[in-house]
């Protein structure tokens, strides 16, 4: 099967590139750095030409906190990925997005993420949405924004996160098959607390990062609770913290 992964090059873009891979599909990778520019759109019909199956793990990295900047940069791209998969004939769109983004207002990753699902299910290509529970690097990613001086604020969030390689499968199985025309989630197996994740990462790595919990920095108490839990019919994926935990480990 010919399958396009956007965002190609990122995190759980070449993780999901591998997977197709692995599993004997043709892969094109879609993004920036390999000519292919979203925004504008350049170069999208020419790599979506005989593609039958659409990944989107795009991601937006910006050094503000630009609601309308992150929405227009998310409905952009994703208005001119899904007008060149309709003209290419596309019959399956695949978008990565994440758990809990209803539930938390004032994030502008998350209202960008948002916009994404409202074009995708009023577009007429066939599709899918797999929102995913935070990666098990979330926390160490988290501290490093606000570390300064061996100090770093984090927000005692309750998550189940997953491992991105866990992400990644699931993506590949997902956009092999036939569209499901729904949302569904994805975790990890155990709930998890932020703090404690990012102190058992840093004392893998080797470092002393002194912690200070609290929900005045990047996170607020909108965030507290079960509000970054799966539902109910989640899907659970089989990697633990523990076990990513160790993976690290040996690459120390």
């Amino acid at each position: 099967m010919r399958v396009a992964v956007v965002g190609a090059t990122g995190n759980i873009g070449s993780r999901t590139v591998a997977a197709l891979q692995r599993d004997g599909h043709e892969v094109v990778r879609i993004s920036r750095s390999l000519g292919v520019d979203l925004v504008s759109g350049d170069g999208l019909d020419d790599a979506l030409a005989g593609v039958e199956a659409v990944i989107d793990a795009i991601n937006y990295q910006s050094t503000d906190r630009d609601r309308a900047k992150t929405v227009a940069f998310f409905g952009t791209v994703t208005q001119n990925l899904l007008a060149a998969e309709e003209r290419a004939g596309v019959g399956h769109h695949v978008l990565l997005s994440i758990v809990g983004i209803h539930r938390v207002e004032g994030n502008p990753h998350y209202a960008g993420k948002r916009e994404q699902e409202r074009l995708v299910k009023a577009s007429p290509v066939p599709w899918t949405i797999v929102r995913a529970t935070q990666f098990h690097d979330f926390a160490e990613m988290v501290t490093g924004w606000t570390e300064q001086d061996g100090v770093a604020t984090i927000a005692p969030l309750l998550v189940q996160p997953i491992a991105p390689s866990d992400v990644a499968d699931i993506l590949a199985e997902v956009a092999t098959g036939e569209p499901y025309r729904r949302t569904i989630d994805i975790a990890g197996p155990e709930t998890q607390d932020l703090v404690d994740m990012a102190r058992r990462t840093y004392q893998v790595r080797g470092r002393t990062v002194k912690l200070v919990p609290t929900w005045s920095a990047v996170f607020g108490p909108e965030m507290a609770g079960d509000v970054l839990l799966p539902g109910e019919d989640a899907r659970i994926a089989p990697t633990t913290f523990d076990e990513w935990l160790a993976q690290q480990a040996a690459t120390v």
